[in-house]
């Protein structure tokens, strides 16, 4: 049986790793671009021109956020897998049982 807690977590988790991936990537996939292309970095803003940086900063910000999301996906495997192969759920003392089979528990714990 599985321990449904897991594969819920595990779901949301690698969930907010796509959403985030989607909705901020595009924003750290351009230093890979500049320094392969041009070989000079800039760093955009709205209300300056662009500031040229150091490259190797904004591809170590870059790996920083795609370790982030790797986290997110991984955990969230890990996750799915532990929900899929635990049994947690099943391991409920007789006493600490409640609900509509209880009794019968109870009574064949007597005989």
């Amino acid at each position: 049986m599985s321990d449904m807690r897991f594969i819920i977590i595990g779901i949301a988790l690698i969930f907010v790793g796509f959403i985030i991936l989607a909705g901020f990537g595009d924003n750290y996939q351009v230093a890979t671009i500049e320094s392969n292309e041009f070989g000079t970095c800039y760093d955009y803003s709205d209300e300056n021109a662009p500031v040229e940086i150091n490259c190797s900063t904004k591809i170590f910000e870059q790996a920083l956020f795609f370790a982030l999301i790797i986290g997110f996906i991984g955990a969230g495997i890990i996750a799915l897998v532990k929900g899929v192969r635990g049994d947690w759920d099943n391991k409920v003392k007789p006493e600490d049982m409640v609900g509509p089979g209880r009794r019968e528990n109870e009574d064949s714990d007597k005989d």
